[in-house]
């Protein structure tokens, strides 16, 4: 899979992710992912940003309120269109732009950081992309990123659940049988039926890899690990967010923050 056959699947995405995530079901991001990412992250207070895979904006929009002078990037269209309607009803000094991460139009050392929120594990010829990030930031810059968990996103997954409704365990497999643009189809848990029904499911490209092979890449792309993070909802978290009990059981994702060496 190319870049071009990945845009048509995330602009096929668009409208129905958008409508939804900005209606609440996205859960796991609100609730968890999305909190613990910025948790780890360094001050960005006056620093230039890339965000990479921005979506329609919504972690790019957290970045900004910290005081960064953020850029997003993303190869749809559509994603883009309601990042930049966000931008004109809430200005946040945020500029977004058309691009594949694998050729970012900026010149070198351009940012003094990096993010990736959930992205990084839906793009065709990562290595390429990795370097690219490496490029655009300046001497001593960090790159964050979240993705899956590669340990228990793996091809197959069955939720485990007790008599009580309650997660109990998650049973994987085919960890090291690597998907390489294979397409899956599934919508927020958290969105009720009749809510389900007036939009389309979600049609994903998937690129699945070892843990390894995963932080290996980042050390080939010429970046040091500083920091990685399995986060975990609390129980607070799990009362506000029911359905986040599973991530209690086994981590969900994973967080790396890297250096430009």
């Amino acid at each position: 899979m190319d870049d071009a056959e990945a845009a048509r699947y995330w602009d096929d995405n668009a409208e129905a992710w958008t409508t939804l995530s900005r209606a609440g079901y996205d859960e796991y991001r609100d609730g968890l992912n999305t909190p613990a990412f910025l948790a780890m992250l360094p001050d960005v207070r006056g620093r230039e940003g890339l965000d990479v895979g921005c979506g329609e904006g919504y972690n790019t929009r957290q970045l900004a309120a910290r005081g960064a002078r953020m850029t997003g990037i993303d190869l749809s269209r559509g994603f883009l269109r309601h990042a930049v309607d966000a931008e004109r009803l809430d200005p946040r000094g945020i500029g977004y732009v058309g691009a594949s991460a694998a050729h970012v139009p900026y010149a070198d050392g351009s940012f003094d950081f990096v993010t990736a929120f959930m992205s990084l594990m839906d793009m065709p010829g990562l290595e390429r992309v990795l370097s690219e990030m490496r490029r655009v930031l300046r001497p001593g810059g960090f790159l964050q990123a979240s993705i899956e968990h590669p340990c228990f996103a793996t091809p197959h997954r069955r939720n485990l659940r007790g008599p009580d409704g309650r997660t109990y365990a998650l049973e994987v497999g085919d960890y090291f049988n690597r998907l390489d643009g294979t397409v899956t189809e599934w919508t927020f848990s958290a969105a009720p039926p009749e809510v389900k029904t007036t939009v389309r499911r979600f049609r994903i490209p998937r690129f699945t890899r070892p843990l390894g092979e995963w932080i290996n890449m980042f050390i080939d792309a010429g970046f040091a690990i500083e920091r990685i993070e399995e986060p975990r909802p609390d129980d607070e978290a799990v009362r506000a967010y029911p359905r986040l009990q599973d991530a209690q059981v086994v981590a969900f994702f994973l967080h790396v923050r890297v250096r430009r060496i």
